[in-house]
Formats: C-alpha cells, structure tokens, sequence
C-alpha cells in the first residue's frame, strides 16, 4: 500500500464514491466535503424524524427499543438517552485495533451513506465525520466482535463513541500508528476546535446500521488487487524469460476461442511485454521442449479467472458504498419509514470469500514458478539460483518464505460466509460474517503481495544467468517489457553473487510491489498500459 502525492476532493454525496476514491482518503488523506444536494437531502429526512418524535410515530429504534426489545416503548423525554445508552451498550469490541487506513476508511463510507438523505441524522452529525477526516483524527476501534448482520455494529459504535468525545484516538497524518498520537478523544476535540457530539433521536441508530466496517476492508481490498493483477503478469513474465519459456501459449487465436475477459487481457499483456525478447529468440528453433509447465503455459488462464472474480467483486463493492444500509430507512418523498434488512452484510461477505480465493490462486501459481526456479532439474538454471552452492544456499529458502505463505492462505480462503451464528434471542437468526471474510482476505492481499515480491526477486536473479548466451557469452535483452522491468528491479536490488541477508532484499522486493512503480516503468517501454 503506496501513498501518492497530490490527491484531490473527494465529495461525498452519497451516489459517485469510488474504491479508488476511498483509497485516496484513507491512505493519502484527500480532503473530503459534503455536497450540497446530500445536505438539502439529509434536511429533508431530519425534519420527517423530529415531527414523528413529536407526535409519538412508533419507529423502530427511535421511538422504541433495539433487537429483542424493539417491542418496548421509549417515552419522548428518553429519547437521547436511549441513543446514548446504545453506543455505549454497542462499544464491545475486543481485539487489536483496526488499522487506521480502515477506520479512514470506515468514517467515510458512513458519512456517504448518511449522505443519501434516508437515515435521518442531522447535518452537523455527518459533519463530525468529515471533521474527523479532514483534521486526521483516527478512533481507536477494536477489530473483533462484528458478525456482519445488523452492520458492523461494534466498531461503528466504538466510532460513535470517539465522535461524543469519549474512548481514544491516533492523531496524525500517517496510517502507521507508531508515527502518530494517542490521545483521548475529547483532547483531540478540543485541539481542533471540535464539540462533542450530543446524540439526537436515530443518530445512534443511524451511525451503527451499516457494513462500513467489512466494506472498508472490501475497498482497500479491490482497489489494490486489481493493480496487483498487472504485477503478477509481470512477475509471471520475468519467471517466463528465466526459465526459457515460450510465448506461443499466448496467441491471441487461443484465446479467442475461449473469450473470458481476463484470460485475454493476460495474454495481450504476456506477449506485449516479451515482444522482441532476445531470450526467446535464442531457443525459439533447437528446444526440445514442446510445451511449458502449466504454470506457465497457463498464465492467462489462472491470472485471467482471478481478474474476471476481482471484477466482479469491484462491482459488489461498488454498488454497496453508494447504498444505504440503515434501518429503518426514511423517504421524505413519501413522508414514510420503512423497516427492512439492507444492513445484512452477506453481498460484501460472499465477495470477500471470493476474492481471497481468486488472490489466493494468484499466490500458489507464483510459487509454483518460484519453485520452478529455484530448482534446478527444473530450470536449467544454477541450484538455488546460486553458482556457489554448499557454501552459498542462494535463494532456497525464499521459496520456503513463499510457500508458508500461500499454505497460510489456503487456511485463510476457508470461506467465512458459510457460517451464521444467530444473536439478540434469535430476532437475528442469520448472520453474514463478512467483517471475518473482509479481514481474512485483507491478511491474504498482503501475503500475496509477499509471493509476488519474491517471484519478482528470484526471476531477476534467473535472469541474470539466462541472458548469457550460451555460444556467444553474450548479454541477451529480454522483451521489450520485461527488460524495463528487469532493469527496474536491478537498481533496487543487486544481483546475489553471495549469501546475504534475504529478509532485506524481499523488503525491497516488497516495496516494488506495493508501490506499484515497476508497473509505470513497463508501460513507458511497451508504449501503452497494461490491461
């Protein structure tokens, strides 16, 4: 997860938030400002509340009491109190606290909901929200206790909770908490010049009934996955020109015959960045080989299956932060609250289940190329990647790094969407546990992004042996592409000639990956982007 320079508005009006807009305020801290339609919106709904209040309107959490209880009536002069009583009651979390970038993260989606204009809440109450983005005030939420029904009903309380001036905050323009300050939230009021928020009827209601917490996750997620698409074609094409591989598993006539838009957009990648390679030029007529190993022979269509599920999850994401997902929800047109479920986390959940199963097969491909190059049977390359072994072990045990982690992830994919546990004597009898789904897939992007490093690392260093010719002793250019990439990789990281200490080069591999630059570097070279 890379930090860019120079992020714009984000404008919250409750209908045009992105995954990448999310991102850019979470992690790069672009300023945020409510629009003035959602204002004009979310004035209209606050006055239907108030009247109803007035005249004692039966409204679920409003005027009477909350799961088992909504039976129970709240008299008029406890109206506050009960919204009160509920983000106290609600903040139970345990657990480490969650990452800022998603608490960033999770204060801006609720702010877009409410910003719809069907939850009820008064302006200033957003306007907390965006207060707490804008002057980078953080909650401390702890991350467990939400089962993804009902919202993430915890961490949005413990949210609340921060917003009436009570529990702590990270304060600081950073998403690492060592770099920032841990104060109490009526500090951090102060300091700003911020009141503590005094709850009205619904807020409270309004401020927990939502999937912020798992859809947080869920951006971060996508947004990053889907770049992370582009480095896993590259890694994958780096590894093919290290082991000598052919491009022909990449004609584009194959893969017309079974359209599946990632495995195309795979294959139109492969070849672009091998087009011109010298490598390949070198064994094109005299290999005995008539075909590779799947995991590179099949590329497009394992990175490809994995797009087409990453896609798919954007679009679930993408339609749920532009959603309201209180309950119940008010249409000021019609001068009516309805009661309904649009808090229930399962489309987020089965989405996350998903994309950790479809980052998780990027990963075990990865290193199965990896293994491929560190074995030499295999290779043709040195052992380990090293021309002194015995008293080198070269790059053995990266791959052991590697395969820790995607065994880890195989643990991870287990889906978290096919368990409910039912709470609140049983009136919420099914419950989604997305926020698990969504923390789970978060752990595996990262682990991925580790295999890839490493793929990357080891690739290079195949590299280095493979564009020797083997008549000549010759320097060999990979494709146009993949040579970018190769340099690119080699100003970061030397070429191992002895044992060093791993754990810093694949920090450095890492930080290729997550930044993303070697994905510009490749672009520039080939002359267009890759799909």
């Amino acid at each position: 997860m890379e930090r860019e320079k120079g992020s714009h508005l984000v404008i919250v009006d409750g209908e045009t938030l992105t995954p990448e807009k999310v991102f850019d305020v979470a992690v790069n801290f672009a300023p945020v400002k409510l629009s003035q339609k959602a204002i004009s919106r979310m004035k209209k709904s606050r006055e239907l509340v108030e009247k109803w209040v007035q005249t004692d309107e039966t409204i679920y959490g409003v005027t009477t009491g909350f799961g088992d209880f909504a039976t129970v009536r709240i008299e008029k002069d406890k109206i506050e109190k009960l919204q009160q009583n509920l983000i106290y009651s609600h903040s139970a979390g345990a657990g480490e606290a969650l990452p800022p970038e998603v608490v960033r993260a999770m204060m801006l989606l609720r702010a877009n909901a409410l910003a719809k204009g069907y939850s009820g809440v008064r302006v200033e109450t957003v306007e907390m929200l965006i207060n707490f983005l804008n002057h980078y005030i953080t909650p401390i939420i702890p991350s467990q206790g939400s089962v993804g029904s009902s919202g993430d009903l915890v961490q949005l309380a413990h949210l609340a909770l921060a917003m009436m001036g009570e529990g702590d905050v990270w304060v600081g323009k950073d998403v690492d908490p060592s770099n920032l300050k841990r104060m109490k939230s009526t500090t951090a009021l102060k300091k700003f010049g911020l009141k503590p928020l005094k709850l009205s009827a619904k807020e409270g209601l309004a401020l927990i009934n939502g999937t912020q917490m798992m859809t947080a996750y869920a951006c971060l997620i996508v947004k990053q996955a889907k770049e992370l698409c582009k480095i896993a074609d590259i890694a994958a094409s780096l590894s093919i020109e290290a082991l000598k591989g052919t491009d022909r598993a990449f004609d584009e006539r194959i893969h017309k015959l079974r359209p599946y838009p990632g495995q195309q957009k795979v294959a139109r990648n492969i070849l672009r960045m091998m087009k011109n390679s010298e490598i390949r030029l070198s064994h094109l007529y005299d290999d005995p080989r008539v075909q590779d190993a799947y995991s590179l022979r099949c590329v497009p269509q394992i990175h490809g299956a994995s797009r087409d599920a990453i896609d798919y999850v954007y679009n679930v994401v993408s339609i749920e932060i532009n959603s309201a997902t209180d309950n119940p929800l008010i249409f000021p047109e019609d001068k009516i609250h309805l009661e309904g479920g649009n808090f229930h986390g399962q489309p987020i959940a089965l989405a996350m289940d998903f994309i950790a199963i479809a980052l998780s097969e990027i990963a075990n491909v990865s290193e199965r190329r990896i293994e491929r190059l560190v074995n030499a049977q295999l290779s043709g390359l040195p052992k380990f990647l090293t021309t002194q072994g015995g008293l080198n072990s070269g790059l053995m045990i990266a791959q052991y790094t590697a395969a820790s982690l995607v065994s880890e992830n195989k643990v991870l994919s287990h889906p978290a969407s096919v368990d409910s546990i039912p709470t609140s004597a049983n009136q919420e009898d099914h419950n989604s546990m997305g926020s698990i789904a969504a923390q789970k897939a978060y752990r595996v992007l990262k682990n991925v992004q580790t295999v890839l490093a490493i793929e990357i690392m080891c690739a290079a260093q195949g590299i280095d042996f493979a564009r020797v010719d083997s008549k000549t002793g010759k320097l060999m250019k990979c494709g146009v592409g993949t040579q970018a990439a190769y340099e690119f990789v080699r100003e970061k990281i030397k070429h191992l000639d002895e044992d060093r200490i791993l754990y810093n080069d694949i920090l450095k591999a890492l930080e290729i990956v997550k930044s993303g630059e070697i994905i510009k570097v490749v672009e520039k070279a080939i002359g267009e982007e890759l799909e």
